[in-house]
């Protein structure tokens, strides 16, 4: 079904590439980038509010937020994916606000991927949105509740940790509904799903191998292009590569955890060498690395030899607020 569907949407892809915030440095890989402070009011693009990790570091020339994407639409933020440590800030910075959201995606329930989702969602609860709000994230598995469990354990009248804002559980105190979805994902293995939150663009959940962490991928389209979302994944997310193999996206944004060496935690991520032949299976028209660590950035001249064994496409290295338009 999800090839017939692709099969059905020959789009000619161009891509330009904007960069906010800081110009092309050594990490961006030698692309070309354009020095502005906010994603364009017109078309579609997708920005990298927190371009780093689990880790609080910030000695490879600047800070960074863990993981979150915000895609705009004409101006307006419509999708908001993950919302790491630091995120609420980059959010803030770049004009977010929950008022005009389709929808919010989790890849996981790791605290680096949305230990500033609570903070968001307050922020939002002072906007006066009322339509509900849809909230896709992956099922439960041992020791990691499903989303739909999560998000009670934060928000629930009776139990929750933040139980003032319950509200946002059965749609009353002046808060949105929340309306969540469960995505099965284990061990790599679970069935793609397309996600009904937007008449103006289409998502698709994939499954991801992140050792025992259920997890999600997202390909989106819109604006007859397509961008596709890693996740945090290892090798073993044969679901995924095999789903998007040849899908020739416009951006692959690809978690960039860990280098090539000895003692790095290959069952849970990518190294640059599987990034390659990760991004040589889908052919994008560029590539992004992003979940930037130290640990990966001071090897990136490795990295990016690596990953140049199997992917010859250009290849930029994102920071937090960059921008890239489609």
């Amino acid at each position: 079904m999800r090839m017939a569907i692709r099969a059905m949407a020959s789009v000619a892809i161009a891509l330009c590439l904007v960069s906010c915030v800081q110009a092309a440095t050594p990490e961006t890989g030698g692309a070309d980038h354009v020095v502005v402070k906010t994603c364009p009011t017109e078309g579609a693009a997708l920005q990298v509010l927190g371009s780093g990790g689990p880790i609080a570091e910030a000695n490879t020339g600047t800070g960074r937020a863990a993981t979150s994407y915000l895609m705009w639409i004409d101006g307006e933020p419509r999708l908001l994916i993950d919302a790491g440590s630091g995120s609420f800030l980059r959010f803030a910075e770049a004009g977010g606000k929950i008022a005009s959201l389709d929808a919010i995606l989790l890849t996981h329930l790791h605290a680096d991927h949305t230990g500033d989702l609570i903070d968001v969602l307050n922020s939002g609860g002072f906007e006066g949105r009322v339509q509900p709000l849809a909230i896709v994230g992956p099922g439960a598995a041992p020791r990691f509740p499903a989303t739909s469990e999560f998000l009670d354990r934060l928000l629930s009248k009776t139990r929750g940790a933040f139980a003032y804002n319950g509200g946002f559980i059965d749609g009353d105190e002046n808060k949105p509904k929340l309306e969540v979805r469960d995505i099965a994902s284990f061990e790599g293995e679970g069935e793609i799903t397309p996600l009904d939150v937007s008449n103006d663009f289409s998502v698709f959940a994939y499954p991801v191998h992140h050792g025992v962490v259920p997890s999600l991928g997202f390909e989106i389209e819109v604006a007859g292009k397509t961008i596709v979302i890693t996740g945090d994944q290892s090798g073993f997310s044969s679901v995924f590569e095999e789903g998007l193999r040849g899908s020739r996206p416009a951006i692959l944004f690809a978690h960039h955890v860990i280098h090539g060496g000895q003692g790095q935690p290959r069952g849970l991520h990518r190294t640059p060498a599987q990034i390659g032949e990760l991004a040589a299976a889908l052919q994008p028209e560029n590539l992004v690395l992003t979940h930037n660590m130290n640990r990966s950035l001071e090897r990136l001249d490795d990295g990016l030899a690596a990953i140049g064994e199997s992917y010859e496409g250009p290849v930029t290295v994102a920071s937090d607020l960059s921008c890239y338009a489609l």
